[in-house]
């Protein structure tokens, strides 16, 4: 049967039918052959085989059925030359296995993009636990089953992977994955971790805007009118970040009522024009202003909403906001509107949590110093050598980015090069996928 197509609850059944709690699809390095680690796999290992968009010889996809969860927990690791693969795990709602997978290949991918960018001796990773329709996600009980389900899942693959918070987990969740795992970052502050990263995730995508405003001759985001489209986490400090900078409106749009109270209420004399929607109205991407900031979902720039954008900047906090990376990259392109790549702006979240292991301070300059003006490899000085890259080969900034990440993913990390793909090695050789049978 072709489970590419297939619902998610389908394919776990599947899989408990062939008495399987753990599976994988890995590309062998020796040959570049996609594998699946058995017959049940098989059709979305030959999915993953024929993709050209979303499949970059991505190092292996890992599949595991939690054991007090009933969830589909899996984790995707594209490149690990430049260290182990790290990135945060979603929990998201997905159509189908195709949503499913596809969504990890392409956030992965641009985690290991992003580190790359951001000089980080990390590889690429993500990890995405597919919801159930027939549960209730917001259930203390059911949710320390998952997170506990997925640290066991990541000690289990024995750190080819480590972990993170992303979208639909909380700083509280990835408690609960350390509680069962050291594989993970970005754990609570009273445990030694980084915590919250949305604050700098904000002041990074706003430092974005200001390199793309100075590539385009057109001065500081003071008097500027920046429209956004969702009001959340990272959005609420953006809101702040953009105050401070003496922008002359900010217009946006949530779906969440409580969401959008919440800036309001934070930022009572900020020039916000805040607005309720309903999830399928994007009447926002036609407000004019000077950048326009996709903060929610991914997959947002599309044929639809490119030719309604009425800004000269996009630049926003989304992960994999363009839902076809090459196709739309031109067509922004041939708009005039300049593209900020969301692996080169939206970096902070793994910056403030990649080095834990390291320590913390105070205002810790290996992480601001991704906030300045001076250093190389920082948000601004990044954005601007990509924007001239690009416009001296002739290419989109999307397509300089990948390609600058590209160049410096196959870097090898000095001590632990490749490190991710020898650990997946051994994952294969012992037999991890046999494990014990589901019962």
């Amino acid at each position: 049967m072709n489970y590419w197509n297939e619902s998610v609850d389908t394919f776990l059944e599947a899989l408990k039918s062939a008495k399987l709690w753990r599976a994988y699809v890995v590309t062998r390095p020796e040959t570049g052959a996609v594998e699946a680690s058995h017959p049940v796999m098989q059709s979305i290992a030959d999915a993953i085989a024929g993709d050209t968009r979303d499949y970059h010889r991505h190092e292996g996809c890992f599949f595991e059925i939690g054991r007090e969860s009933d969830h589909v927990l899996s984790a995707h690791v594209h490149w690990t030359m430049r260290g182990q693969a790290a990135g945060g795990v979603r929990f998201w709602s997905y159509n189908t296995v195709e949503d499913f997978v596809r969504d990890g290949l392409r956030l992965s991918r641009g985690m290991g993009q992003k580190n790359a960018l951001a000089g980080l001796w990390w590889g690429g990773g993500k990890g995405v636990v597919a919801r159930r329709k027939d549960r209730d996600h917001r259930d203390p009980k059911l949710r320390r089953a998952i997170y506990q389900d997925y640290g066991r899942f990541m000690t289990g693959l024995c750190g080819c992977y480590i972990t993170a918070e992303d979208a639909g987990t909380t700083p509280e969740d990835m408690a609960l994955v350390f509680s069962t795992t050291r594989h993970t970052t970005c754990i609570p502050q009273r445990f030694g971790g980084s915590g919250n990263p949305s604050i700098l995730t904000a002041t990074g995508v706003v430092v974005a805007m200001e390199a793309a405003l100075q590539h385009l001759g057109k001065g500081t985001l003071e008097g500027k009118t920046v429209v956004m489209q969702g009001l959340g986490n990272v959005s609420l400090y953006m809101v702040k970040e953009l105050q401070e900078r003496r922008v002359g409106k900010i217009i946006g749009a949530e779906i969440n009522e409580a969401m959008l109270n919440r800036v309001l209420e934070t930022y009572p004399d900020a020039p916000v024009d805040a607005r309720l929607v309903a999830p399928d109205d994007i009447s926002i991407f036609g407000e004019k202003g000077d950048v326009f900031a996709p903060n929610a979902v991914g997959a947002i720039l599309n044929p639809t909403t490119i030719p309604m954008i009425q800004t000269s900047i996009v630049c926003g906090a989304a992960n994999n906001q363009l839902e076809d990376p090459t196709r739309d990259a031109d067509a922004l392109h041939e708009r005039g509107v300049l593209y900020v790549p969301d692996f080169l702006a939206n970096r902070m979240g793994i910056v403030n949590c990649a080095n834990e292991q390291y320590g913390s301070l105070g205002n810790d300059p290996a992480i601001f110093a991704h906030l300045d003006r001076e250093t190389p490899t920082g948000i601004y000085k990044r954005s601007l050598e990509v924007f001239n890259r690009a416009k001296q080969k002739g290419r989109t900034p999307a397509d300089e980015a990948g390609v600058l990440a590209d160049e410096l993913s196959q870097e090898l990390h000095p001590i632990w090069g490749n490190r991710g793909q020898q650990i997946i090695d051994y994952l294969v050789e012992s037999g991890w996928a046999k494990g014990e049978p589901v019962t």
